[in-house]
């Protein structure tokens, strides 16, 4: 049952949960600094789709979504109301999201997930390499899922005995080895499509997961200093996207760039 999940992950090496309670001075900090909170307007900024942690909506991204809008990025939500399903479901229903705004749109989609969330746009990059070209994971632990406080490990114990008692939209038990989530367990640690650009942001000082299981080897690593849930208004964390954001539309617009000077 749920014990099974507590039983089978190794202690993980977290910060002192206090430091969590850094999220009002990381929110004050961003709204205090000028050049993140006014971002200069992109013109063809690629559209962007958001993914919150585990227990967390698409409410939870609200201040990230709003400064990417300010940036120019169309930018679209996941539909997660409480990020507590089953990976594989919320996969198949996160692709035909990602496909339908890169139609919309006409160009591929720039992925920026939180905790669970990052690991979730990953297998996203895997699965959809002509919608997806860049990734950002947000304090993603793609290497060990239950690298993370015992505190948040038995609240994930618990939604899995509700799931294993076959409470519908919950994961269980079953997904930590079982076969529903053997394709998703097989992206996390699978290379990234060429052309996908990607960054993974960790903090040591993070408090809810072990900040070595978000080192991804596929992918660029950057450390904040930054708590867990402050990730997604972290003024450093901002920066990151921002620099990372600029250097993937460049390099999407280099080939037309490129054109136009061999015709003129």
């Amino acid at each position: 049952m749920a014990s099974s999940i507590q039983g089978t992950a190794a202690p993980a090496a977290v910060a002192p949960l206090r430091g969590e309670l850094r999220y009002s001075a990381e929110l004050a900090r961003l709204f205090g600094d000028a050049e993140m909170r006014s971002p200069r307007r992109r013109a063809h900024a690629q559209p962007v789709l958001l993914v919150p942690g585990f227990m967390a909506g698409d409410a939870s991204l609200a201040v990230l979504r709003a400064w990417l809008q300010r940036r120019g990025h169309p930018v679209a939500s996941s539909g997660i109301l409480a990020n507590v399903d089953c990976a594989e479901r919320i996969s198949e229903r996160l692709q035909r999201r990602v496909r339908k705004l890169a139609e919309r749109c006409g160009q591929p989609v720039a992925v920026i997930g939180q905790s669970r969330g990052g690991a979730l746009a990953r297998a996203l990059a895997v699965r959809e390499p002509d919608h997806v070209c860049a990734l950002v994971m947000l304090g993603s632990p793609i290497r060990d899922g239950l690298a993370v406080a015992p505190q948040v490990l038995r609240t994930v114990a618990w939604v899995a005995r509700l799931g294993d008692l076959r409470l519908p939209g919950l994961l269980s038990t079953r997904c930590r080895d079982g076969e529903c989530c053997e394709r998703f367990r097989e992206d996390l640690l699978a290379p990234l499509p060429d052309g996908v650009e990607a960054v993974a942001v960790h903090s040591r000082s993070d408090a809810i997961v072990d900040w070595r299981a978000c080192l991804d080897p596929h992918v660029q690593q950057v450390e904040v200093d930054s708590s867990h849930c402050g990730m997604s208004v972290n003024p450093a964390v901002y920066r990151v996207i921002d620099g990372f954001l600029d250097r993937v539309q460049e390099r999407a617009q280099a080939p037309a760039m490129a054109e136009r000077r061999w015709t003129t």
